[in-house]
């Protein structure tokens, strides 16, 4: 078995050194994921409206674009209102980023690699993300604003309805593995035949049946409206809020309450990833790094696991810049009408789904029909980008990842 993170730093390191330099790196990565995230947001956005993206900061990808952003949110002037509870104006930033933050101590990045190792892990991050609500609410009612208020009670009312169908799509891959320990639904216990084990695509939960498929995707919408993004961005829709809960904020303050967004997307992606993917596994070698290389091969791991986590931010990016943005009253009655009873049937379908393993062990094969059509679709999708001649927009305009000075230069 590889070895902790706390044996990693050393036996004579003591226990408050170990949690500082646990926080510095967690917090560094909360920070990085949202720099990150701010520039592929910015291109993702350009590449599907036809624009070219960041291009003036950080070379002609932009690379620097959100590292710009930052600073100019730390210089700007941080205002607040006349009407406004100062003391809970301004806390409640503080306490959005700290339920995000919190998420991540249980979120193992590799075997052992987790900040505090708990058994109730998945739950641990369910119960603490939520608490994020606390901050928009304050963020609201403080800011003297109607139309805040009217966008934190938006939030509170959709984030308490999304944490049912959420924790019920996560309790059917748990039935499933039977543990709450997020680093068991990756990890290959010693003694696994190579072909069952669980670093190998086709022993991932998210095809482990029908139902733990249908679990994957009724957990990432219930994700994504819970991390506020479109088209469930209700409680800062600028066409009727102007921007929410948030309307009165700016600099520093305002930038917590992105970070604490894109923490939150991370973490989110992060479960889904332990859950349904594999975790920190690549998906064709019989096992992790971590197992041949140590403490070196955990690094990849980790890395992995991030790119793992980052490629369905991306997908939660797409949704935003594709589809457009529910009703208050849609967004409910998608909740309450189809993601509630939906992912109790999936409960339901489950726990009869392993019992009928039991009598009939042939089921077990249906993981390798799931994860072949799977293949199949992606491997048609490769050859069909491959094949489908692309065309810029305007004629004589740039390529999207190409800036304007290039284009100028090169002729």
């Amino acid at each position: 078995m590889t070895e902790s993170l706390s044996n990693l730093l050393g036996p004579e390191i003591g226990p408050l050194t170990a949690a500082v330099i646990k926080a510095i790196l967690l917090v560094s990565l909360v920070a990085g994921s949202a720099v990150f995230c701010i520039w592929l947001e910015r291109k993702v956005s350009g590449r599907i409206q036809d624009r070219l993206g960041p291009t003036r900061v950080g070379g002609k990808f932009g690379w620097l674009q959100g590292i710009a952003d930052g600073i100019k949110l730390l210089v700007k002037e941080d205002v607040i209102p006349a009407a406004a509870d100062q003391m809970l104006f301004r806390i409640a930033p503080y306490i959005a980023f700290s339920g995000a933050f919190l998420a991540f101590l249980a979120l193992p990045f590799a075997d052992g690699w987790a900040a505090v190792s708990m058994n109730v892990a998945v739950f641990f991050m369910l119960a603490v993300l939520s608490t994020e609500v606390f901050g928009v609410i304050l963020a609201g009612y403080g800011s003297g604003s109607k139309w805040s208020l009217f966008g934190g009670m938006r939030e509170a009312a959709q984030v308490v309805s999304y944490e049912v169908p959420r924790a019920l799509s996560v309790l059917i891959p748990v039935i499933v593995a039977g543990t709450l320990n997020l680093s068991d639904f990756a990890r290959v216990p010693e003694g696994t035949p190579w072909y069952e084990s669980r670093s190998l695509f086709w022993n991932w939960y998210l095809f482990h049946d029908p139902w733990t498929f249908c679990a994957f995707l009724t957990f990432f919408t219930c994700g994504t409206a819970s991390c506020k993004r479109a088209p469930f961005d209700l409680a800062e829709a600028e066409s009727e809020l102007v921007a929410g809960f948030h309307t009165e904020y700016s600099g520093l303050r305002w930038s917590f309450f992105f970070m604490a967004e894109y923490g939150s997307m991370f973490a989110i992606s992060g479960i889904a990833t332990l859950l349904f993917l594999g975790g920190w596994h690549v998906g064709i070698f019989p096992n992790d790094f971590g197992n041949w290389l140590g403490a070196a091969g955990n690094v990849i791991n980790v890395i992995v696991f991030i790119f793992k986590c980052w490629l369905l931010v991306f997908v939660m990016i797409w949704v935003r810049w594709t589809l457009p943005r529910l009703r208050i009253d849609q967004v409910m009655m998608m909740c309450i009408k189809y993601l509630l009873p939906i992912t109790c049937v999936l409960l339901l379908l489950i726990s009869l789904w392993q019992m009928a393993v039991s009598v009939w062990p042939a089921l077990l094969y249906v993981k390798y029909l799931m994860a072949g059509a799977c293949v199949a679709f992606v491997l048609a999708v490769i050859v069909k980008l491959i094949t489908t001649r692309h065309t810029l927009p305007v004629a004589g305009s740039a390529p999207v990842w190409r800036s304007p000075q290039s284009m100028v230069r090169s002729s």
